[in-house]
């Protein structure tokens, strides 16, 4: 498959398991503190991808161990934890939103940090399709309040995933991706997460019954499709695009939502349809002229 075809098809897959990732945190906090959440999604994916870690720990960055740390806790362990903690305090339409400013902030710290250009047809591409994202997460219609303190939990999200995803493609991006994944939650994150999922009570609050079995079955698909594999595939995307061009798919996932939403028996309203297609619009003017250093 040639670059520019794949990292099309990156974008759509990465699209649909981020997408559903919101589901399954919403789930999962019914069995679970936000904590416990954020802490078992980087533990089980650190676990998982373990042996990866090993059988590659001679090809470890060492001369890149700070920018390694760097994107491993801004990219995957911040917000892990940020996300539950305001779902449970804002509707998804405004998570959604705000989600979608990724490519916004991908612009302003790739340009403050690491002097990547972006042309004025990313610009418009992007504030297209923006809108349609807006539009998208607005017709949800859940009518949910405005709440500052997750609003800005949610940003400083957003921004952590702009710092890492910049931070890969600048001084990361010559490790492959699957490699990458797992020195990243193997050996970076996996004491953190297990430190973490103690002080947040995981061992002191529950006790194995099927609650529990319930619980951690929705956590294990979120850790092994919506973090493990998704992140692979997102180091893989950055590797063969930009960091705007991966940043984008935060602006296809509100259309994902749609999508279940229909699936679980809701009506695609006039609003929806209309700000899927501006979504689409506003994508293809990122077809061209990537991301270049000055």
């Amino acid at each position: 498959m040639n670059p520019e075809k794949e990292r099309w098809v990156l974008m759509v897959v990465l699209s649909i398991i981020w997408g559903s990732s919101f589901i399954l945190i919403k789930k999962s906090l019914d069995h679970f503190n936000p904590y416990e959440v954020g802490a078992l999604r980087v533990l089980i994916a650190g676990i998982l991808l373990l042996p990866i870690a090993i059988s590659n720990r001679k090809k470890f960055p060492k001369q890149h161990l700070k920018w390694l740390i760097l994107a491993a806790i801004t990219g995957n362990f911040i917000p892990m934890f940020l996300f539950p903690i305001a779902e449970t305090e804002i509707s998804s339409s405004i998570a959604g939103i705000i989600n979608s400013m990724m490519p916004i902030f991908v612009i302003i710290v790739g340009s403050l940090l690491w002097k990547f250009s972006t042309s004025k047809r990313q610009l418009i591409g992007v504030a297209i399709s923006f809108s349609g994202a807006c539009i998208l997460a607005l017709s949800d219609g859940d009518g949910g309040e405005l709440k500052l303190i997750p609003v800005i939990l949610l940003l400083i999200a957003t921004l952590c995933y702009a710092i890492s995803t910049t931070t890969v493609k600048s001084k990361l991006h010559d490790i492959p991706a699957k490699i990458l994944s797992a020195f990243v939650f193997s050996f970076v994150l996996i004491v953190p997460s297990l430190v973490s999922l103690i002080f947040a009570g995981f061992f002191k609050n529950h006790e194995p019954n099927q609650d529990l079995l319930i619980g951690l079955g929705f956590v294990s698909l979120l850790s092994i499709f919506g973090t493990g594999l998704a992140m692979m595939l997102n180091y893989r995307l950055l590797s063969i695009s930009t960091p705007l061009f991966a940043s984008t798919v935060t602006l296809l996932m509100p259309v994902v939502a749609v999508i279940w939403g229909i699936l679980d028996g809701e009506k695609l309203t006039l609003m929806q349809g209309g700000g899927g297609i501006i979504i689409l619009a506003g994508l293809i003017f990122l077809r061209s002229k990537p991301l270049e250093k000055k």
